[in-house]
């Protein structure tokens, strides 16, 4: 007699080459640390929004960040050295993530349930944030204005969302994440789709096949922290 399978979970995805330029290719499932850790070892990551069902995707052409060629500005540098900001590593991760939904006027994905599935990543530390600090005029204390976090995994880091509340401020999260991730060893910059602002910094396409190639590739890494 056949013995019940042991561990029923199954991924809610198909193997993300077989998927179309769109790249919706599973339905369902969950935002537990298991799940997302194997969607991101596949080259798959969910976007949805509040009160619609769990998507999950892997677009092609998929964007990244080269770590050689994020674009810092002339003015940019001088704003970075002007010590006009601060940095930090995983310091106030869930204070970012939230800032990320909280500053899209057109809607959110980071729902309560996003947070929570990656604020467990984070406690596990495969989860990481930069935030951005400034003061505001007249005050000594330091203001949280600008931040980004992701997914990490061997030599991958897999950007997710970024915010701002001073003008530059996620820029300069940016330039001091990729200056971080050179530093530790990572080889693959993952931001997913590219937008107006990721493309002004430098994101290029690539064929989701050389993606795949690539995240393999950096997924094989080992003695890759991100560190803080």
């Amino acid at each position: 007699m056949r013995q019940p399978d042991p561990d029923p979970w199954r991924k809610p995805w198909r193997e993300p080459s077989t998927g179309d330029a769109r790249g919706l290719i599973g339905l369902g499932g969950d935002l537990t640390p298991r799940t997302l850790l194997a969607a991101y070892r596949d080259g798959v990551f969910p976007w949805f929004s509040e009160g619609d069902p769990l998507l999950w995707w892997s677009p092609d052409p998929r964007a990244i960040f080269e770590l050689d060629g994020i674009h810092c500005s002339r003015s940019l540098a001088r704003t970075i050295k002007s010590g006009r900001f601060r940095t930090t590593i995983d310091r106030e991760f869930e204070a970012v993530m939230r800032a990320c939904g909280t500053t899209r006027p057109d809607g959110t994905w980071v729902t309560d349930g996003m947070v929570a599935g990656y604020a467990e990543l984070h406690r596990l530390g495969h989860a990481h944030s930069l935030e951005v600090w400034s003061q505001v005029e007249g005050d000594v204390d330091w203001e949280l204005v600008g931040g980004i976090y992701g997914v990490s995994q061997g030599g991958l880091f897999a950007g997710e969302s970024m915010f701002h509340h001073a003008t530059d401020a996620s820029k300069v999260a940016l330039v001091a994440l990729g200056e971080h991730l050179r530093r530790q060893g990572y080889t693959l910059f993952d931001t997913q789709m590219v937008t107006n602002h990721t493309t002004s910094m430098g994101a290029v396409e690539i064929p989701r096949a050389d993606y795949l190639r690539r995240l393999r590739a950096a997924l094989a890494l080992t003695g890759v922290t991100f560190g803080g």
